[in-house]
């Protein structure tokens, strides 16, 4: 049976073959622990109101907190699938370095998470060490706990296809020969000024404006 990473508390849940099927391109994101909890609900209608839509420059001004210094990715579809787009930021001591976004009309969240991510590993100088923010906890522990045995497979799943495998394969040989990248998660929406900055960039597709 297919299993999936809650957004909301990280577990592993799984889902039956007939269900996905029901739903072609469906990628579940909420277990149903978190999706009957009246608190969970709250919680992501307190996500879906900070979903801003802000460019830079707003999120500039109205956020401070978070980490001063790493990369932060962002990727996004809406719908999903449907048109996305991704960004990614470095920052050295609060001050942008380089930054970068991309967009595609058909796609996944997913797909552009990961996007970010290579895009992170490229517009760091080699040798440099760093950390590299994403808000997936899908991502983060694809490439910290699962990859390996993937490979170690044949990049084969116990319970299924691996999903955008191309991508997944071409972020792991790349992280394999970047042992000074970290790769660490980060709480989205959560005023993180850079992880909000890094959404901005992955949804300018949808204002034409940075």
């Amino acid at each position: 049976m297919p299993d999936f990473t809650c957004r909301e508390c990280s577990r592993r849940f799984e889902v039956p073959e007939a269900t996905l099927a029901r739903y072609p391109g469906w990628t579940p994101q909420v277990c149903l622990r978190c999706k009957g909890a009246p608190a969970r609900a709250t919680q992501r209608a307190i996500a879906s109101v900070r979903e801003e839509n802000l460019t830079t420059q707003e999120v500039l001004r109205k956020y401070q907190g978070g980490p001063k210094s790493g990369v932060f990715t962002d990727g996004a579809a809406e719908p999903n699938p449907g048109p996305g787009g991704w960004g990614v930021v470095h920052v050295e001591n609060d001050r942008i370095v380089r930054e970068e976004w991309g967009h595609e009309p058909s796609t996944t969240s997913n797909r552009m998470e990961l996007m970010a991510l290579i895009a992170a590993c490229r517009i760091i100088p080699a040798g440099t060490t760093a950390i590299v923010y994403s808000d997936s906890q899908l991502c983060v522990s694809t490439f910290t706990e699962w990859a390996p045995a993937w490979e170690a497979r044949g990049w084969k799943r116990k319970t299924g296809a691996i999903k955008n495998l191309d991508l997944v394969q071409e972020l792991y040989r790349t992280l394999k020969t970047r042992p000074e990248l970290t790769l660490q998660w980060i709480k989205a929406h959560a005023g993180n000024r850079w992880n909000e900055y890094a959404d901005s960039l992955a949804t300018a597709y949808r204002r034409q404006v940075r």
